[in-house]
């Protein structure tokens, strides 16, 4: 009995009754306890049943919108997975159409709990029971929101955090194993480089491909890429490009909004130049990981840069094709400049790699994150600089 009077509650407080008693009795724009005591509730028993399944279906519909979205503690896998399709369209269709419903639904209901309590107290002519589709709280499909947030859920496959083998949270700590996962396997040494260009297996856009053809087929694969591209609304010729273009430029940056400014996923970035930036999960983190990031990725990226920057001399010096030779003045130009950006990134990352950093997650994620920031490091016949190893926050 208590439980149903409690519902009662809950639907008396969110209704516009409420609103209405609370501007009369209170003439600033807060309420306090005292304002929220002072409410006429009247207990209308012949409609107690009827307002307790109009509450608790909402209270449902909107339990089912937060856990929809991966900062909720029960999310179990992203939306746009939950349909039996084979193309992305198709699944954001039936998303679109799933929460067009639960908006309305939500609204009507609220708008017959009005009704009920406008005629429980006679307000028929004082308040009408219309809800506007501002104070509706589920959230509606969004195209570019939720395209993001499906390449935030494959990021958080590609460390093992969420497993397309089952539902929910995977791994946030303890000893990792790489084995518990079938379907898709997340990366073995927790580093996966964002580069200007594929120069590793593990490229986060390799991967990120190759999550989109465990989810919904081969067959579909580029029609898929297209509609993912079409959706991020970045520069690219290919859905490749553009999609690298996200990861280049925008990822982090939603990551962090999404997690208040506590990124779960850190990116260890070189610079302006993009050098070199790639991402760790931060529940996998173990001290070796800097000398990691140095000699298996960032020293190759340096060779292959090197490589880049050989091959426009030789089109330089070589080729009777201007534009040809326009383009490798401008790309030599460019790894120019990422190879002075990698010099000095080096020299930071070597600095922290013989520390051995250890961190403690109950420090919270601000305090860890600042242990790699402000490097200080000398280059002999330059001014002591202070570098930057992660993305700041």
């Amino acid at each position: 009995a208590d439980e149903n009077i409690l519902l009662y509650i809950i639907a008396f407080l969110n209704s516009k009754l409420s609103s209405f008693f609370l501007n009369i009795f209170n003439e600033g724009i807060n309420f306090n306890q005292g304002n929220i005591a002072t409410l006429p509730l009247i207990i209308d028993n012949a409609k107690l049943n009827s307002i307790n399944e109009l509450c608790n279906e909402n209270i449902e519909l909107c339990r089912l919108d937060w856990d929809y979205f991966e900062n909720s503690w029960n999310f179990n896998k992203h939306p746009l997975l939950i349909f039996d399709n084979n193309l992305i369209e198709n699944s954001f269709n039936e998303w679109h159409e799933l929460t067009v419903n639960n908006y309305f639904n939500l609204q009507k209901n609220e708008e017959e709990i009005n009704d009920i309590f406008i005629n429980i107290y006679d307000l028929n002519n004082e308040i009408n029971s219309n809800v506007d589709e501002e104070s509706i709280s589920i959230t509606v499909a969004d195209l570019n929101r939720d395209i993001k947030s499906f390449i935030s859920y494959s990021i958080g496959c590609m460390f093992g955090r969420y497993s397309l083998d089952n539902e929910g949270l995977q791994f946030a700590g303890g000893n990792f194993n790489i084995n518990n996962y079938q379907l898709f396997i997340p990366d073995d040494d927790n580093i996966i480089p964002i580069l200007d260009t594929e120069y590793f297996e593990d490229d986060i856009v390799g991967r990120f491909v190759e999550f989109v053809k465990v989810c919904f087929g081969e067959e579909t694969l580029e029609e898929n890429l297209d509609y993912i591209a079409g959706a991020l609304n970045k520069k690219g010729k290919t859905s490749r490009e553009i999609i690298r273009n996200y990861f280049l430029k925008d990822f982090f940056n939603d990551h962090k909004k999404i997690y208040n400014k506590c990124p779960i996923y850190w990116q260890f970035d070189s610079g302006k130049q993009n050098a070199f930036k790639c991402l760790i999960y931060l529940h996998r983190y173990d001290p070796s990981i800097i000398a990691r990031i140095r000699t298996d990725y960032l020293h190759k990226t340096q060779k292959a840069i090197e490589q880049n920057l050989a091959h426009c001399d030789n089109i330089i010096s070589n080729s009777a094709n201007k534009s040809e030779v326009s383009k490798a003045t401008k790309d030599k130009s460019k790894y120019i400049k990422q190879l002075d950006e990698i010099r000095v990134y080096d020299e930071a990352l070597r600095h922290m790699a013989t520390q051995n950093i250890k961190i403690d997650l109950d420090d919270g994620i601000k305090v860890n994150h600042s242990k790699f920031q402000k490097v200080e490091i000398s280059i002999e016949g330059e001014k002591p600089k202070k570098i930057n190893l992660l993305k700041n926050i």
